[in-house]
């Protein structure tokens, strides 16, 4: 009887659904947001300095006020640290205000989406391209921050598309060119042509940095730098091995409990 009955509950157990790994990010006017990862794949950071020159003529994502000349339509958070914030992740937002410039979001507030379609503004920053990577311009007092993580969202269908996250004490961002300019480091594995984006989807960014000690630091779209560097710095490894990082970011994995 008792062989009859483990059968039986393994049979129930198999016949329901495994409900989707998921993780929370930031929060919207419905309160904490997850995102399922199950089909999330790895970021690459690699000490790879990008061309060009964000100020001038790079598209910025995540950046502080006056580090960018934007495309037209092309909206960034504008998040304003001047060395007192320790702690700090950002969302991207899509949004450009009367003025021009991108209103700042509060800590692990979730912005507006990039529409990712033909002639959208994104679409034209990335050149024709469907691939791209992000480059990030550190702004330090020559004391390496880290970048605990950082995150390629589907804000419509709430879905990790990419992620570098290499868990606890995250990577030191020794910066190459400190302070506004020129780029010190590339993440790579970005792009807008898979599966699990729809016609019609809004991607957005997300990006964590611990021991921030100057202003704030940029992340911004380079569509024309593919990186190949042997040997990179570090990767999220497989997502369902993301770890938590930190206070503001509450990883949790959830499976339906087995009969």
């Amino acid at each position: 009887m008792r062989k009859l009955l483990l059968a039986t509950a393994a049979l129930v157990a198999l016949a329901l659904p495994a409900q989707a790994a998921t993780v929370t990010l930031g929060f919207d006017a419905n309160g904490p947001r997850d995102w399922n990862i199950d089909n999330a794949s790895t970021l690459i950071l690699s000490p790879t300095v990008p061309a060009g020159n964000q100020v001038d003529n790079i598209p910025c994502i995540i950046c502080g006020k006056n580090q960018t000349h934007q495309p037209d339509g092309f909206g960034y958070n504008l998040f304003g640290n001047t060395g007192n914030e320790t702690n700090v992740s950002f969302f991207s937002t899509s949004v450009v205000p009367n003025g021009g410039q991108s209103s700042g979001l509060a800590i692990d507030q979730i912005g507006a989406g990039y529409n990712i379609g033909d002639g959208t503004a994104f679409k034209l920053a990335l050149l024709g391209r469907t691939d791209f990577t992000v480059g990030i311009d550190v702004n330090d007092t020559n004391t390496p921050q880290t970048l605990e993580s950082f995150w390629f969202l589907n804000l419509t269908q709430h879905t990790v598309l990419a992620v570098f996250s290499p868990g606890p004490g995250g990577t030191l961002l020794a910066n190459a060119n400190n302070g506004t300019g020129y780029p010190d480091w590339t993440l790579s594995g970005f792009d807008i042509n898979r599966g699990d984006i729809a016609l019609g989807d809004q991607i957005i960014f997300f990006a964590r940095i611990s021991g921030a000690n100057d202003g704030p630091d940029s992340f911004f779209i380079n569509p024309n730098a593919q990186v190949a560097v042997p040997g990179p710095i570090a990767g999220a490894g497989l997502p369902g091995l993301v770890a938590a990082c930190g206070g503001l970011i509450a990883f949790a994995r959830r499976r339906r409990k087995q009969a």
